[in-house]
């Protein structure tokens, strides 16, 4: 492994903080910090920590002795200051003799002597850091650490490879125990500069931030050395053959699946890649992927084990829906099993979490991990690529063996692990919101709203270079779709579905106005705005309809109808005419697919400023009415304007209304003759 110190940008840390007030040992210990996180091989989404003991000026003007050490929900690739909250630490020191101490009251220990209370919850690993006699402690949760230590010889493993200057440490769950028990092994030998946690992980500590950080580079080296010289005997694999769905048929049905009630939604994320494929394609792959996670904290976002799906040869997508429904069905009975013998064992009273596996593996197929967001199926999908690399790498040279599976319960289980994971879940979390004409007024502020309730939004235009301009300002799938094209629009449903899993909630937005004396109008003209008004909301909702139907976790689409179709405007038939035949096809989806849980509602809204009614327009409107252009954007009830902003928070009432369909939401600032009789 490469050793990344550089004693220039060391300097620019120590610079850059300075100025913002913090001291040259905080400077340094972020830098390394982020040196462990941003190497995959060592660190993953949120695991390992650090600290530094240094002295921090209280408010009151005294100095403290002080332990700055990693915060709960800080990812080291990315720490600041602030995530590396400050604990007075003779208080700290003053419990190295107390035999036991509960995990409530640890955390409550430590809360209580933070110097700043606002600060976050220090790691589960303070007292370990703080009973470690040196200024700088790394942890991380290596690669080549886990392939030495998770083998059934991996106690005698280590001791060769590390010797006599590194402590070796037998499984021990994190929390005040663990710090004890390397307080021990450590009072034995004051020597070592290392320490291997079997199962878990390593340490390195030194009085300055680089050798630490070096220690870390050297022993991990030495690990990945040992690794590369032995034998190696390449996993079995199953024959390769090919089946009859895509993955963007097979997202919405393992998506539903997921789902023990419909409220419950999971985003998921595909990924195939050679190393991957080689774990997945094992013949073995139901014993050596059902042993546990590289590391225990992996388990909060991975479960104890993966549901493995094997698909029959030339399967057709109605042939996996039914393999797929077994094997889950299989899976939560297996779980269930798992948590009633080992909630046995113990005894604190647990509450089953859910039953869903959070990894699926489909052999010749692919990865598809879910969470509650794109985010959290991510994180799922990289520590199963981790999981993967590692246990492949074992199996290769030896069997993989893990901690027994009431230790990995205990930390699945652990109330200090789930805090990690369990935040507060916003309204739409969980739901995959597509949205049609996002380029314009309505779309965009449609799009904010969504996003703020925690929906994951894909946003779908016409115009190519607005498409370009928002994906450039956004990590949210932008696509180019012409929604007046069955393929186009099909096709944007497929990457999707790729991307996401599925769709739950369709707002078909897109639409151009088209002015004209009905009696005159050119049939083209005519056509092409019921292309454009109509089809193009029939194009997306069918598409759209069919994932829902296969998800079965329910759905809703919703429709930007306009007033026009039931209150016609002079010279503006050929935009009102369509604009009524959406809002009977609006009902139509209502009365059709409502059985089934899928709800379809309608705005009916009124003079919006957009790329539809745009000032040439409203110009041209306001003159046929014979008004003001301002008397014309307020001639209504209240004689407001009404706004994009507006329309979008009618759009998320509807989608939350969760007992309503067939209806209309009027958003016009009030107009009688407009209204919906």
């Amino acid at each position: 492994m490469k050793n990344t110190w550089s004693n220039i940008e060391a300097n620019k840390y120590i610079k850059k903080y300075k100025k913002l007030g913090h001291s040259k040992d905080l400077a340094l210990r972020v830098y390394t910090t982020r040196l462990l996180g941003r190497n995959s091989e060592l660190v993953l989404h949120g695991g390992g920590n650090t600290s530094v003991k240094t002295t921090i000026k209280d408010i009151d003007g005294k100095n403290h002795d002080v332990l700055c050490v990693k915060g709960s929900g800080w990812d080291m690739a990315e720490i600041e200051p602030a995530g590396l909250p400050a604990v007075k630490l003779q208080p700290l020191l003053a419990l190295k003799k107390k035999k036991y101490l509960s995990d409530e009251n640890m955390v409550a220990y430590q809360k209580r002597n933070l110097i700043d209370i606002q600060s976050p919850n220090p790691s589960v690993e303070t007292f370990l850091h703080a009973f470690l006699p040196f200024k700088f402690v790394d942890h991380t949760h290596s690669d080549a650490i886990m392939n030495v230590t998770n083998r059934p010889n991996g106690l005698k493993f280590s001791k060769k490879i590390f010797g006599k200057n590194v402590g070796i440490v037998p499984y021990v769950m994190p929390g005040f125990g663990l710090a004890k028990k390397i307080n021990e092994i450590y009072s034995k030998n004051p020597k070592i500069n290392c320490l291997i946690l079997l199962n878990h992980g390593i340490f390195t500590f030194a009085d300055n931030a680089k050798e630490a950080y070096s220690l870390m580079i050297k022993y991990v080296s030495q690990a990945e050395k040992a690794i590369k010289i032995l034998k190696v005997k390449k996993i079995k694999q199953i024959n390769n053959y090919s089946t009859k769905f895509t993955i963007s048929q097979a997202a919405p049905i393992i998506r539903g699946l997921l789902s023990e009630n419909k409220d419950h939604k999971f985003i998921l994320n595909y990924r195939i890649n050679k190393n991957l494929k080689y774990f997945i394609n094992g013949k073995n792959i139901k014993n050596y992927s059902t042993k546990g996670t590289a590391t225990p904290d992996h388990v909060i976002r991975v479960k104890p084990f993966p549901l493995i799906i094997t698909p029959k040869k030339n399967s057709t997508i109605e042939d996996f829906e039914v393999t797929a429904k077994k094997a889950f069905s299989e899976y939560r009975k297996k779980y269930i099993k798992y948590f009633n013998v080992n909630k046995n064992k113990i005894k604190e009273k647990k509450v089953m979490l859910d039953t869903s596996p959070r990894v699926i593996l489909i052999q010749n197929v692919g990865l598809f991990a879910a969470g509650d967001s794109l985010k959290a199926a991510k994180i799922a999908g990289d520590l199963t690529e981790t999981n993967a690399r590692v246990i492949s790498s074992v199996e290769e040279t030896s069997r993989y063996k893990f901690i027994p599976e009431k230790d990995l319960f205990d930390v699945e289980y652990w109330s200090l692990e789930q805090a990690k994971i369990k935040k507060a879940k916003k309204t739409l979390q969980g739901n995959v919101v597509v949205i049609t004409g996002s380029a314009g007024a309505i779309g965009l502020e449609t799009y904010k709203l969504f996003k703020s309730y925690g929906a994951e939004v894909v946003l779908l235009d016409y115009n190519l270079q607005k498409i370009k301009e928002m994906q450039s300002k956004t990590t949210d799938l932008c696509i180019h779709c012409d929604v007046t094209s069955k393929k186009s629009v099909k096709k944007a449903f497929k990457i999707i579905c790729e991307n996401f899993g599925g769709v739950d909630i369709l707002i078909s937005n897109a639409g151009t106005a088209v002015g004209g004396s009905i009696a005159e109008v050119d049939d083209k003209i005519l056509r092409k705005s019921f292309e454009e008004n109509f089809f193009s909301h029939q194009n997306c909702a069918s598409e759209a309809l069919k994932i829902m139907k296969k998800q079965n976790i329910n759905g809703c689409l919703l429709f930007n109808i306009s007033k026009q179709s039931v209150n016609p405007g002079k010279n503006f038939g050929p935009y009102g005419l369509p604009k009524s035949a959406l809002l009977s096809l609006c009902k139509q989806y209502a009365v059709d697919y409502g059985s089934l849980g899928i709800r379809s509602n309608g705005v009916n809204a009124d003079r919006i400023r957009s790329g539809l009614l745009n000032d040439k327009m409203i110009k041209n409107r306001a003159k046929a009415r014979e008004v003001t252009t301002e008397e014309y954007m307020k001639g209504n009830l209240l004689l407001k304007e009404v706004k994009a902003e507006d329309v979008a928070k009618a759009f998320f009432h509807l989608a939350i209304s969760k007992k309503t369909t067939g209806a209309v939401l009027t958003v016009d600032g009030g107009n009688i003759a407009a209204s919906l009789r």
